[in-house]
């Protein structure tokens, strides 16, 4: 099972790649950058509070991307709520922030981020975290 955009669910032999910004510019980079992967799917949520719920939904995520400032819920908190769920602890989570905080990549990784990438990202270098974030779970 898959999800489709806003969680809906669809039956598909797919990997889906949870991706949650609140700009659509960065989503789409992100969805472009990610588009291509072999049977992967990327969806996009507009922040941390429907990520979680398309999460919570049983959606089959194999990977999570999030920016980490967004509107009612952040990625800080969608990473922390992630990590503190047993059904969700070991999924891998990449965190991109725009942030110039030098604490920011830190706090993400003391949180339970997988990696981090500052804005603007390498497109390329995200794709080869995922994959590899992907093969070795």
């Amino acid at each position: 099972m898959t999800i489709e955009a806003k969680g809906q669910i669809r039956t598909a032999m797919q990997r889906v790649v949870l991706i949650v910004d609140d700009t659509e510019h960065l989503a789409a980079t992100l969805e472009v950058a990610l588009s291509g992967l072999p049977e992967t799917e990327v969806v996009p949520a507009s922040d941390g509070a429907e990520a979680l719920q398309m999460l919570d939904g049983g959606a089959a995520v194999c990977a999570l991307v999030t920016d980490l400032r967004m509107p009612r819920m952040d990625g800080f908190e969608l990473i922390e709520r992630v990590r503190a769920d047993p059904r969700l602890a070991g999924l891998p989570i990449i965190a991109v922030s725009g942030d110039t905080d030098p604490g920011t990549p830190a706090r993400a990784r003391q949180l339970g981020a997988d990696a981090f990438f500052a804005k603007p990202f390498s497109p390329a270098g995200l794709r080869q975290a995922l994959v590899r974030l992907i093969g070795a779970r």
